[in-house]
């Protein structure tokens, strides 16, 4: 029996690609490619790249990627993972589905569309009662605006008093945006601040375009690995105090990634790359706030200075004033007793 490594590369010539060709569309590299196809698995990172590359090699040449995935794990002595015993399950129900014969009857028929027709009715029924209710509305407007016109207004010579700012309008000037930052790259690892974030946060992972392998790792520890088929999310909640948390994308072209509903856009630092880590460091914004606070006091401490210097300016010009006016008295003393 072959192994996965011999059937990828008959798979690979038989399309007529070279391993450079292989390594352009993947953006796997090509020492990679070459040990996956020797079955040197020891020279990738970790058994979770082995198989997040098998796969991907294989939907590239055109194999089925689970059938290539369940021999890896024979050929690894590594039992499947639950979502991936889930995928394969829903692919054999979905094959019966489709060689089971069809109902053509009516009533299979109004079974197939019932749903359809249902979400048809509520929302017209939801649309016809806001069409009442802004109608019933805009009567109560007018009437109330006839109401007016024909009454007299007194114009009040008292002064307004100024309206108090709304608890709404404050509060929300006291919270501070959320902030995404990059602040250190090496390799594939890539390292972000995420600033003001609130005491729970939650990381959206999904998959556009393709599926996407990822990993989620929570002080240290690992908290959830799986595959996300395209068109597919997974919420993971971060514990209160978390202050460090790392990402494992297996496939970031067909991967997003979203903190707290705002979407970290990590293709900017170097889109080429397929696998890659990223460190999101947790603050509360108390750095920024101090920050703030020093180049408060230092700029105080500038304008007294700066204070300090003009007073120094002036004191000098008034003592030189009144030498000037000591000298000259005695000059006129001088010729008045010369006379």
């Amino acid at each position: 029996m072959a192994s996965v490594g011999q059937k990828l590369k008959d798979a690979r010539i038989a399309k007529g690609l070279t391993l450079d060709d292989l390594q352009q569309t993947t953006k796997i590299q090509k020492r990679y490619l070459i040990a996956i196809e020797e079955g040197n698995y020891d020279a990738l990172p970790g058994k979770f790249y082995v198989k997040a590359f098998a796969r991907q090699y294989a939907e590239t040449v055109g194999l089925n990627p689970n059938e290539i995935i369940q021999e890896l794990d024979q050929e690894l002595g590594m039992p499947a993972s639950p979502e991936e015993q889930a995928e394969t399950t829903s692919r054999v129900q979905k094959r019966e589905e489709l060689t089971r014969p069809q109902d053509n009857s009516l009533s299979a028929k109004i079974s197939k569309y019932l749903p359809t027709i249902i979400i048809v009715v509520v929302v017209v029924a939801i649309l016809g009662t806001i069409y009442a209710v802004a109608w019933g509305n805009h009567e109560k407007a007018k009437n109330q605006q006839i109401e007016q016109t024909n009454t007299k207004v007194a114009v009040s010579t008292d002064v307004k008093k100024p309206a108090k700012k709304k608890k709404s309008e404050s509060s929300s000037t006291s919270k501070k945006e959320q902030k995404i930052v990059n602040v250190a790259s090496a390799g594939s690892t890539f390292t972000y601040n995420v600033e003001n974030v609130p005491s729970q946060s939650t990381i959206e992972l999904g998959a556009t375009g393709g599926s996407s392998w990822d990993a989620v790792y929570v002080g240290g520890a690992q908290s959830w690995q799986g595959t996300l088929q395209s068109g597919t999310t997974k919420e993971i909640q971060v514990p209160t105090g978390t202050s460090r948390v790392v990402l494992s994308i297996g496939n970031s072209n067909a991967s997003t990634v979203k903190i707290n509903g705002h979407k970290l856009n990590f293709l900017a630092q170097n889109s080429s790359l397929t696998v890659r880590k990223l460190v999101l460091n947790f603050t509360n914004g108390s750095s920024s706030t101090n920050a703030e606070t020093q180049s408060q006091t230092q700029t105080a401490a500038q304008t007294q200075g700066q204070g300090q210097t003009v007073n120094n300016q002036n004191g000098y010009q008034t003592n030189q004033q009144q030498r000037y006016q000591q000298n000259n008295g005695r000059t006129n003393n001088y010729q008045t007793v010369t006379r």
